[in-house]
């Protein structure tokens, strides 16, 4: 069993950063297995970063450079800092640990852009 749990989100204005964290606890192997997705309210969730073979992070088409996702293997967390908001950002971003095909999520972390 692996608990997913997220934080960081915040109000922010336009142009702004924020720092999301996310830990996993239980049965961790590696946080080479995590990663972010958002989604907003009637819509599907869409990908924001997570990390392909070799350990490099992948993202959405989005993100534009915006976003750097990082980990730490040794807290079993990872991180994804925003830069640059805009308010289409606006989401919850959901946090997730894969073990094979199943994906362990977390509660998610409201971030809203707005001024």
């Amino acid at each position: 069993q692996v608990q997913v749990v997220e934080s960081g989100g915040a109000l922010v204005q336009p142009g702004g950063s924020l720092r999301l964290s996310c830990e996993a606890s239980g049965t961790v192997f590696s946080v080479y297995n995590m990663g972010w997705y958002r989604q907003v309210a009637g819509e599907q969730r869409e990908l924001v970063a997570a990390f392909v073979s070799g350990g490099r992070p992948k993202y959405g088409e989005f993100v534009k450079g915006r976003f750097t996702f990082s980990a730490d293997n040794a807290k079993n967390t990872v991180y994804l800092q925003m830069n640059l908001l805009q308010p289409e950002d606006t989401a919850v971003y959901y946090c997730y640990y894969r073990r094979g095909t199943f994906n362990y999520w977390g509660q998610g972390t409201q971030v809203t852009v707005s001024s």
